[in-house]
């Protein structure tokens, strides 16, 4: 029989939660006692929760595994002030799974994305550019993954969708930053803007959930995509050296530091503007999302281990939350932020 499926971003404490949910991740523990339980993390396209079961876990483990959907019974607590769901019934999924119920989408309009990313590319006035950043868009099996394609698992633009959406708003910013540094070059900028991403459709698997491939895990997009626009740059015979090594290295270096996979630091003035709009996107768009989705009470986020700090979310319920101070202490040690792609 039909169930109604509860959305993740509306479980509140004492509902009861009935729903088919997708298991990203599934850990086996033991209570002091010695008992064994479960903790899953599920998800649907709203969000993800923390979920324990505690009695019957070995059999009901035996039915399922990671990225499987299942079909749960719980009620829904809350734990150190986060809901999390006790379930009750778990199994496997008996009805055809809807990719769409666990894979959040662009809210933009993909045609049109697609179509105005189309139309910075027309604006590289540089023939041998121009040639291979079209060669690209005019590429029906690359467009129909990359319009489809994450920009990343978690952090930021993790949603269907998302990497056309950042590589847009890395061009857009790019075309702006040349009108405000004319000593860019802005072909070499913006065909980097358009390609410095492309390795993530082979990175990232985005069937129900988005997991790294095996060439993703082992090689990682940047190195997938300078092998991408190698592939291409075999059959454009009179391709200019140099400029293919400064395409390159835009790709290679746009992570900004080794730290954070960049098998090059940027090293003249196009690769640094590249990792610096690069990573500007990634970070609004990740802090827009976690502000929004941060489930703490009154105006300040929960500790943010990515952060390493705690976010201001205005004063709408002023309350004196009691926070470990001391966790701030590494607000300092930090010099960059995190890795765009986590």
């Amino acid at each position: 029989k039909a169930m109604q499926h509860i959305w993740i971003k509306d479980i509140k404490e004492n509902d009861t939660v009935r729903g088919d949910y997708l298991v990203r991740s599934k850990t086996m523990g033991k209570t002091r006692q010695g008992n064994s339980f479960l903790t899953l993390t599920l998800t649907d396209k709203t969000g993800a929760i923390e979920a324990r079961v505690w009695d019957k876990v070995e059999e009901l483990s035996a039915q399922f595994r990671e990225h499987d959907v299942v079909t749960i019974t719980g009620q829904a607590s809350t734990y150190r002030n986060q809901v999390q769901v006790q379930i009750h019934e778990l199994g496997q999924t008996a009805s055809p799974v809807d990719p769409a119920m666990f894979q959040e989408s662009t809210p933009k309009d993909i045609p049109h994305m697609l179509s105005e990313l189309k139309a910075l590319a027309h604006l590289i006035e540089n023939r041998h550019l121009r040639t291979l950043v079209q060669s690209f868009m005019a590429d029906n099996r690359f467009i129909s993954q990359f319009k489809k394609a994450p920009a990343a698992k978690h952090f930021h633009h993790g949603h269907l969708g998302g990497l056309l959406e950042h590589t847009l708003a890395v061009s857009q910013m790019a075309v702006k930053l040349v009108e405000q540094y004319p000593d860019l070059d802005r072909d070499l900028l913006l065909a980097g803007a358009i390609l410095h991403d492309i390795g993530k459709i082979d990175e990232l698997n985005f069937e129900l959930s988005i997991e790294y491939s095996d060439q993703g895990r082992l090689l990682g997009h940047i190195v997938l995509g300078v092998l991408m626009v190698e592939e291409r740059l075999k059959s454009m015979k009179d391709f200019p050296t140099e400029l293919a090594t400064r395409l390159k290295h835009l790709i290679l270096s746009h992570h900004g530091e080794f730290d954070f996979g960049s098998p090059k630091r940027p090293k003249f003035l196009e690769a640094f503007a590249l990792h610096l709009i690069d990573d500007l996107d990634a970070k609004i768009n990740g802090l827009s999302k976690l502000l929004k989705e941060d489930r703490q009470e009154g105006s300040w986020t929960a500790f943010n281990h990515l952060f390493q700090r705690y976010l201001f979310k205005g004063n709408s319920a002023a309350q004196g939350n009691k926070k470990d101070e001391g966790a701030e202490s590494k607000d300092q040690e930090q010099r960059y932020l995190f890795p765009v792609d986590l």
